[in-house]
């Protein structure tokens, strides 16, 4: 199942959406920020046909599927109009490919932790694909538990003045990693809760986290054993 998140979005959408924003560029740069983002969009599109079709081949050669599913989504440009404020950059085309890589996402969810590797080897060793970045919070989970293989890579989209390369930032993890992290997420952004109870359920899914570690490496030793 492939989950695709489109924001298409024009330069009225974008003056709209800039109203209460205190860096807003002038109508030129907002120009040149509304190519920019259909060009990493296009970027996003391409990691997103690199990833079905690995998983297609393993359907066909292996009779298995290791994406459960996909999630691919592009941040507004109010987000990113704020995060660039809280960098203290600037809101412009140059300033916003330097200092922020988070603009086009994917997330892969797996079935299996074997899996996250294996898409992330492939994907990667794809000539036309270069890593820039890795954070493995696998074997090194945030304090809090979370646990996740983050990477951004770069992929060249071919426009009609030739390619442009564009990095996309993708999110590997398991299906169970992704309930854990939604629910963990809910918690500390999404709710007015008491800040000790904020506290008391953190703790609580810190030792849920390592829970289902184990959990998902038992499924997946039975996985093997039966293929």
């Amino acid at each position: 199942m492939i989950l695709e998140r489109s924001n298409a979005i024009n330069l009225n959408d974008l003056r709209n959406q800039l109203g209460n924003i205190n860096n807003r560029p002038d109508i030129q740069e907002l120009s040149k920020i509304l190519r920019m983002y259909q060009l990493y969009q296009a970027g996003q599109k391409e990691i997103s046909t690199k990833l079905e079709n690995l998983d297609s081949e393993f359907q066909v050669n292996y009779a298995y599927n290791p994406i459960h599913h996909m999630e691919s989504r592009m941040k507004k440009i109010q987000s990113l109009a704020k995060k660039a404020e809280r960098k203290g950059s600037d809101f412009t085309v140059e300033s916003i490919e330097k200092n922020i890589h988070d603009i086009a996402g994917i997330r892969v969810i797996t079935n299996y932790i074997d899996d996250i590797y294996k898409i992330e080897e492939l994907l990667t060793s794809q000539t036309d694909v270069t890593l820039l970045r890795r954070k493995d919070y696998l074997k090194h989970p945030k304090e809090s538990g979370y646990r996740s293989l983050h990477i951004v890579v770069q992929v060249p989209v071919f426009q009609s003045k030739g390619p442009v390369n564009v990095p996309v930032e993708i999110q590997i993890r398991t299906v169970g990693m992704d309930m854990w992290a939604s629910l963990e997420h809910k918690l500390r952004y999404k709710t007015n809760s008491d800040s000790n109870l904020v506290d008391k359920y953190g703790n609580q899914l810190k030792g849920y986290a390592d829970e289902l570690e184990d959990i998902e490496r038992g499924m997946q030793d039975i996985h093997k054993k039966l293929i």
